[in-house]
């Protein structure tokens, strides 16, 4: 048997919320196939049952924390201190958050490259933030941060009651993450946003509804959707590095239905076995749902 940690919580948001023992140990004996710490955060926007494992432990946010940058952007917008329309100038010179030495981003390690041969050029704020949420495009990360400032990323997760999340810097702070000061996430943080921009009641209900549309176009489907039927659209962000892979977002039933799904992992011994588990534990909650 893989070691298999896991945790438990039965309150959110200070309610008794509704959840499904058997559900629990289905998903449970899936993921401790596994090798890895892994948390859940299921919530069903309908009946308001939930699934929690893990949720409060906290992860190297990777990618996903590309979702809070997304959501300060509209955020900053809706203030007036910029239009999505406004432009920048493409660059690949950044300023580490330990001692404001420059550095830059390879294109080879980034999975959107077609930026990188355009430096110089302008685009639209909106483009590059679609780029960062469905290409991921680190290139674009970087630019929108520092345009929106990491700290105020943090500052307004803490009053959307996402108190785990931290946004400290942008992508490949190569010294930053040497000395610790990385990226974090909990799943119950991302459900809280996700469910926000579900009910469409995130910045505003014309914001919360243009994130929706941006998340559908993920490009990296391996985990929430790779086992389900294509009727059903999952407007999600993913995120990996080293022995980490998360996937998070929104399920979206044809009938309409819809349910937040964050799953979340490290430590893991084989990453494709650990991917398929959580595709597993995806699938096995839409067929939950499809009984209800």
């Amino acid at each position: 048997m893989r070691k298999f940690y896991i945790l438990f919580l039965t309150v959110f948001m200070g309610c008794q919320l509704k959840d499904n023992p058997e559900l629990n140990k289905e998903v449970t004996e899936i993921l401790s196939r596994e090798k890895g710490t892994f948390a859940v955060a299921f919530k069903d926007l309908q009946t308001g049952e939930t699934l929690f494992i893990n949720e409060r432990e906290i992860f190297h946010a990777a990618s996903t924390m590309k979702t809070p940058v997304m959501i300060e952007v509209f955020h900053q917008a809706r203030e007036g201190r910029f239009s999505l329309n406004d432009s920048v100038v493409l660059k690949n010179e950044f300023h580490s958050i330990v001692d404001q030495s420059v550095f830059s981003l390879s294109a080879a390690d980034d999975s959107e490259q077609e930026l990188y041969k355009h430096l110089g050029e302008k685009r639209t704020i909106d483009a590059l933030m679609y780029d960062m949420i469905i290409s991921s495009s680190n290139l674009a990360t970087n630019m929108i941060i520092e345009l929106v400032d990491a700290s105020k990323v943090t500052q307004t997760m803490r009053g959307l009651g996402a108190y785990d999340i931290q946004v400290l810097r942008g992508v490949e702070d190569n010294k930053a993450y040497e000395k610790g000061m990385n990226n974090v996430t909990t799943a119950y943080d991302l459900m809280i946003l996700f469910e926000a921009i579900a009910n469409h009641e995130l910045v505003s209900e014309e914001a919360s509804e243009r994130m929706e549309k941006i998340l559908l176009d993920q490009r990296f489907n391996e985990i929430i959707p790779a086992h389900l039927p294509s009727e059903v659209k999952v407007a999600h962000k993913t995120g990996n590095i080293a022995g980490v892979q998360h996937d998070s977002g929104i399920v979206i039933l044809p009938d309409g239905r819809k349910y937040v799904l964050v799953l979340l992992s490290k430590d893991l011994e084989d990453e494709d076995y650990a991917i398929n588990a959580m595709a597993e534990v995806s699938k096995k909650i839409y067929e939950h749902i499809l009984k209800e």
